[in-house]
């Protein structure tokens, strides 16, 4: 689910932490990339007439194709990724899995209903609704990226904590996913879109997280409390407070601790009757992740299995022989070829002064400011557009 409204109030409060930028910009970069929410993603983007892509067999295949192709993409970039999926989910998780379980049920029931009354549009809706990433599309998933040498590990728990895990020690660049929770387990960069395809033209979002911290003006405990505030996966949201509240009330009283005073104290508001608040902190704060320097991190890219691609794509699962050879060609290609370093990679890093941080400090604060102040004026000319009358000159 990720976190509730988080990215307007960054875009709005903090827009020097987003960059918009093409695939290329990543060349060179290796990614660590949260592999449920990318197969999830495949299952409902790879679809042929509103339904999952299947062999001739009635084997599900949008997982496989969205990996084999999508991967590929990253590759041709000059991006060398490395998938975490995730372990066994925290326990007190457990509260949201089992909505989710429920919604999808109830998807089912209206998939079943507008299967028989619906339009095609009604069908789709409930049909992308009952998608879940099996064990099954993890375990071939795995296997397909065995066969080309991209490297993977399984995360004891949550695959973003591993992610940012890696990402923090310099193993990685940064860590890929579209759940913005990722920044809550202190991934220096998230990135976004990167497994989409090419066909939705959407730049890849990067997202800064000291320039977050900087422009919402917080540390991390106050960033990952508004988080909790806004509502994830651990905790039930609180009725009635929306992203702009809890903004509000983590300025105005610090800590979840005081905010909870707070409500507690004002009818206003109604805590859930189990709102266990700071164990959904430690988990952010204190993960079950393998650390950095453990063996099974310690990943490789090694040459692609061409023979290997064939028979499990082509054979097993009914991919175009002349396709997979090709990918697998693209593969070899960039497994060969000594990648040209990122610029960045020849100058050396010297610490700055503290006059030089201050004015460092200064420029952002005021590139905030005027990008605050252009989204304003921004919004103000859409609502005297919107608010024209028809035919007005």
């Amino acid at each position: 689910m990720g976190i509730k409204g988080l990215f307007p109030i960054i875009k709005d409060e903090a827009p020097a932490a987003i960059k918009e930028g093409d695939i290329k910009n990543q060349f060179g970069r290796k990614v660590a990339i949260d592999a449920s929410m990318s197969i999830y993603s495949f299952l409902i983007a790879v679809r042929s007439d509103g339904q999952q892509l299947m062999n001739e067999s009635g084997d599900t295949t949008s997982h496989l194709m969205g990996m084999f192709y999508r991967t590929l993409r990253m590759v041709d970039n000059g991006i060398k990724p490395l998938y975490v999926f995730d372990g066994a989910p925290p326990k007190l998780k457990s509260g949201e899995l089992a909505r989710r379980f429920q919604r999808k049920a109830e998807a089912k029931e209206g998939l079943e209903e507008a299967k028989e009354t619906g339009t095609a549009e009604d069908v789709e809706k409930f049909s992308r609704r009952t998608v879940r990433v099996t064990k099954e599309h993890n375990a071939e998933c795995q296997q397909l990226l065995k066969l080309m040498g991209i490297p993977y590990i399984i995360a004891p728990t949550e695959a973003e904590a591993q992610c940012a895990v890696l990402a923090r020690a310099g193993k990685v660049y940064a860590a890929a996913s579209e759940d913005m929770d990722t920044l809550c387990f202190d991934s220096p960069v998230l990135l976004r879109h990167l497994t989409f395809s090419e066909q939705r033209k959407e730049p890849i979002q990067e997202i800064h997280v000291d320039k977050v911290l900087e422009g919402l003006n917080m540390d991390r405990k106050q960033f990952v409390d508004l988080c909790i505030l806004l509502g994830c996966d651990y905790v039930d949201p609180i009725p009635k407070i929306g992203p702009s509240t809890a903004l509000k009330l983590i300025r105005q009283y610090g800590t979840l601790e005081k905010v909870v005073e707070y409500i507690k104290s004002d009818s206003k508001y109604t805590l859930p009757e189990d709102w266990p608040f700071e164990d959904a902190r430690a988990l952010f704060f204190e993960p079950d992740v393998r650390p950095a320097d453990d063996p099974l991190c310690d990943v490789k890219w090694e040459k692609p299995d061409i023979e290997g691609l064939v028979k499990f794509l082509v054979t097993d699962k009914g991919f175009n022989e002349d396709r997979v050879r090709a990918g697998g060609a693209r593969l070899e290609k960039a497994t060969k070829s000594s990648q040209q370093a990122r610029l960045e990679g020849f100058f050396k890093v010297i610490p700055k002064t503290d006059e030089e941080k201050a004015v460092h400090k200064r420029k952002l604060e005021e590139q905030n400011e005027a990008k605050k102040k252009k989204l304003k004026e921004d919004k103000k000319e859409k609502a005297k557009a919107k608010a024209k009358p028809r035919g007005a000159v």
